[in-house]
């Protein structure tokens, strides 16, 4: 059975989301955890995680809260099949079949979609593994700096 427009278009929809979780595990890096191996109390602790954040982000460049308000992922512009569509009927009207024209318009305008798509997914990856790879560098100095202080680090 083949399945209907609203299922091919849920389907795309579908392949959108998961294309979006996929990246979703390089984004979700945690903070690792300081533990106050020389005694220091929550105050001092939270000094300290204060200095380092602040030692770490020169060191680094990266800033975390600016990496968690990055702009959303990137998605596949719409309307590919429409414009295909009106562009295809109006080349049939002239060669004499507005209809074939449209029908093939629409063809065209999926497959550029479909490509549209995929350039927002490895857009989005790519965004992902760079955030992913700055994190990691800025929890490493972080770290560093946390364990310079009396802190054991996991």
């Amino acid at each position: 059975m083949k399945p209907n427009g609203n299922a091919r278009r849920g389907l795309g929809t579908l392949a959108a989301v998961l294309a979006t979780l996929a990246v979703a595990p390089a984004q979700a890096q945690q903070k690792p955890i300081a533990y106050p191996a020389k005694g220091q109390s929550q105050q001092q602790q939270s000094s300290d995680d204060g200095a380092c954040y602040s030692w770490a982000k020169q060191q680094t460049g990266v800033d975390p809260a600016q990496a968690a308000a990055a702009p959303p992922p990137a998605q596949a512009q719409g309307g590919q099949r429409v414009r295909g569509a009106a562009a295809g009927a109006a080349v049939g009207a002239i060669a004499g079949d507005a209809g074939k024209g449209a029908a093939v318009g629409t063809v065209a305008g999926g497959v550029a979609h479909r490509q549209s798509r995929r350039q927002a997914a490895a857009a989005n990856q790519q965004a992902a593994a760079n955030t992913g790879q700055a994190m990691s560098s800025y929890y490493q100095a972080w770290g560093a700096c946390m364990q310079g202080r009396g802190y054991t680090v996991k």
